[in-house]
């Protein structure tokens, strides 16, 4: 089979039926390793790309990020990244061990960390914490999340 043989390609999401006007919802399993915000970014991007919301990567992956990575620095067991969307908004959810919520921590010009809540407040449109108890299936700890929409995050 030659290249006049072969099938046209389209990227993903393209005439598959996928796109962002479509439910959809990706989990992924983050074991406690501090290169897991790096794996998160990655994935992120990747379901994104895949549906068309290209747009939307830069502050997504920021924000996801900042939720992994507090996550894994303040935590002590795995970390489970969730993507939501609905309506043309990205629920980005993250579970962690830890029963203690994210704090605002008071930051000098020269701190070199300390200012991730205050950056996913800047870029999402909403976010909170849910402490979670002891479930009957042994879950505790807590989710935080962040809501993305389309359209402020395209701007």
């Amino acid at each position: 089979m030659n290249a006049k043989d072969e099938p046209p390609r389209t990227p993903p999401g393209e005439g598959t039926g996928a796109g962002a006007d479509d439910e959809w919802d990706y989990s992924l399993q983050i074991p406690h390793d501090l290169r897991g915000a790096g794996i998160a970014r990655c994935t992120l991007r990747a379901v994104l790309h895949a549906y068309g919301l290209a747009p939307m990567i830069e502050v997504a992956q920021l924000v996801a990020a900042e939720l992994v990575a507090n996550a894994l620095e303040h935590s002590s067991g795995p970390v489970s990244l969730r993507l939501h969307w609905r309506a043309r908004n990205l629920r980005l959810g993250v579970w962690d061990t830890s029963p203690e919520k994210p704090e605002f921590l008071t930051v000098t010009d020269e701190a070199e960390h300390g200012r991730g809540m205050w950056l996913v407040t800047g870029l999402a449109a909403a976010w909170g914490c849910h402490l979670l108890g002891e479930e009957p299936f042994g879950l505790s700890g807590k989710l935080v999340w962040a809501d993305i929409a389309a359209e402020s995050a395209a701007a």
